[in-house]
């Protein structure tokens, strides 16, 4: 296995934060974590903390990790963000890295990213692990919450007092909404932190209003319209959740929306560190 190497790349004008792990045929994996998927959430994330998956995965495959745009230490661009813009950064990594095709792995919302890339560009996904996926009724009740309670303190305080609230303490945006989808760029980048109290607040309302819509738009499992899903041959393995983020229909969802999956029905309380990784292994040498 390889030395794992940490390093950080301009993608599409944002900052890139990634490290590779292992050897073997590439492994692009989208960290879970909602609006804060930095890469070390693979180990230190719910019930992830438990699983070591890069450990395991990276015995057999290049397991290529990064943070998220607008998480971790990933730069960020104050803009209407979509799956597609999800979708790029993972795109443009491969492109850094000079890889033609590669497996993918989502956690949690990274499944959403996972889906936007296999439909917009097929022919470089040769199959996805899709763990956990979020989505549901009360996900979706969950976001569009967050981003109002955001949304309403800016529009009463200002972007300054975004900034000096961002600044004041170190919660994500999961755990004090009033921060914002941006608070971790505010927080590692001074003059992203300038510029971004410079905005229109006019502007800014509409940006977080069309985010709000444009990722969080339906009660399965956001991302792909279900049509593209359903056109889309890429092998495909589905891991349930199973709690207010990670609904189990979600993963049902998708089990009926990809024709090439494999649902891999077992509760969460047997996914463990003996059981999941094998059966990973199993699926990536299969495809």
């Amino acid at each position: 296995m390889g030395e794992a190497v940490m390093d950080t790349v301009e993608i599409n004008g944002i900052a890139t934060r990634y490290e590779v792990t292992g050897s073997g045929e590439p492994l692009l994996m989208y960290s879970p974590g909602g609006f804060d998927s930095s890469l070390e959430n693979w180990k230190t994330f719910g019930n992830y903390r438990r699983l070591n998956l890069v450990q395991h995965l990276s015995e057999k495959y290049t397991c290529i990790t990064f943070d998220r745009r607008e998480s971790g230490l990933s730069g960020g661009r104050v803009e209407r963000i979509g799956w597609a813009d999800y979708a790029a950064q993972g795109e443009g990594l491969l492109d850094h890295l000079g890889i033609g095709k590669a497996h993918l792995m989502g956690g949690c919302v990274g499944c959403s990213s996972v889906m936007a890339l296999a439909v917009a560009r097929p022919e470089r996904v040769r199959s996805m692990v899709l763990f956990a996926p979020a989505g549901g009724v009360a996900y979706r009740l969950k976001q569009h919450s967050r981003l109002n309670q955001h949304q309403l303190f800016a529009a009463e305080h200002g972007l300054d007092e975004v900034v000096a609230l961002a600044q004041s303490h170190d919660k994500n945006f999961t755990q004090d909404p009033r921060v914002g989808p941006w608070v971790t760029v505010l927080r590692s980048n001074p003059a992203f932190a300038r510029s971004y109290v410079q905005t229109d607040p006019s502007r800014y309302q509409t940006i977080l209003s069309g985010m709000a819509r444009l990722l969080f738009d339906r009660d399965t499992v956001p991302g792909p319209e279900p049509e593209d899903l359903m056109l889309l041959d890429v092998p495909a393995l589905i891991v349930p959740g199973q709690d207010t983020s990670h609904a189990p229909s979600a993963a049902r969802y998708l089990q009926e929306c990809l024709p090439a999956s494999e649902y891999w029905d077992v509760p969460v309380v047997e996914q463990t560190e003996e059981t999941v990784p094998p059966r990973l292994l199993e699926f990536l040498a299969s495809n």
